[in-house]
């Protein structure tokens, strides 16, 4: 029997299950992976935002990097929600020592607006975290909050990726979903640019974009694609699961990381 590639996220937990943990392994599914899990904090959260979340023990998070990466390791690891400086040490400590691709989501805040990092662990992020980074997939406020640099439209965005390598990290993804017009995305590593342009859905229910990029960006990776290649594709599944987002609760519907599966169906 031939075992799949592994990919491990190390992120909250989404009882509504359209972000965080419950997200990653949704896509992880979906394209192919073995999907594994630290679980660095628990919200409370549904269609109408977080509730409340709170964070494991460093030694619970450090037990589970050790189990998992001890045993079955794994060809890539994504990160999300680490809530607090004590975490991100944490596991900034393991990932410094790993030669797999890692992709950092740099999570601030819900889709709702409720913050999901403690204000003092942005300092640790940026000194500890991103350099272990391979890539790191920053949205327009999350690049504001680690560099100061506002992005008010695209022209703004070259600015902002460097000021994002600047961090350490090889490879920035400068999300611009959130700009006026066509979205695009810039990827770069500071020599190369590549430029990612999507259809534009009509659809509010998109809770759980960052996550399941971010999942899909590593999946790729543990599969073979090289960086850019991981991001096309990557884009691709998001824009459809986009296009597929459903209501659920009385609020902002999860993506649909199925989506594929359905339309085959």
């Amino acid at each position: 029997m031939t075992t799949p590639p592994r990919v491990l996220t190390i992120a909250g937990s989404d009882s509504g299950g359209g972000a965080g943990i419950q997200a990653d392994l949704k896509t992880m599914l979906a394209l192919g992976v073995h999907g594994m899990s630290v679980i660095a904090a628990v919200t409370a959260q549904n269609s109408l935002g977080v509730q409340g979340y709170w964070e494991l023990p460093a030694e619970a998070v450090r037990a589970q990097l050790d189990s998992v990466l001890g045993d079955i390791g794994a060809q890539a690891i994504k990160t999300g929600m680490l809530a607090s400086s004590v975490l991100v040490k944490t596991v900034a400590e393991v990932l410094a020592g790993v030669t797999v691709p890692v992709v950092v989501d740099p999570v601030g805040v819900s889709k709702h607006g409720d913050s999901l990092l403690a204000a003092e662990a942005v300092e640790t992020v940026k000194s500890v975290l991103l350099p272990t980074a391979t890539v790191v997939t920053p949205n327009l406020w999350e690049v504001e909050q680690l560099t100061g640099v506002k992005v008010e439209d695209v022209g703004d965005m070259p600015r902002a990726a460097e000021a994002v390598l600047s961090l350490g990290p090889k490879w920035a993804l400068i999300k611009g979903g959130h700009l006026p017009g066509q979205p695009l995305d810039l990827l770069t590593d500071g020599s190369s640019e590549h430029r990612f342009t999507a259809e534009r859905h009509d659809n509010r229910h998109t809770h759980g974009t960052g996550c399941t990029l971010a999942s899909a960006i590593a999946s790729h990776l543990a599969l073979g694609e090289d960086v850019p290649g991981a991001v096309r594709r990557a884009k691709e599944y998001v824009t459809g699961a986009i296009a597929h987002g459903f209501p659920l609760g009385a609020g902002i519907g999860p993506v649909d990381h199925a989506w594929r599966m359905r339309a085959d169906a």
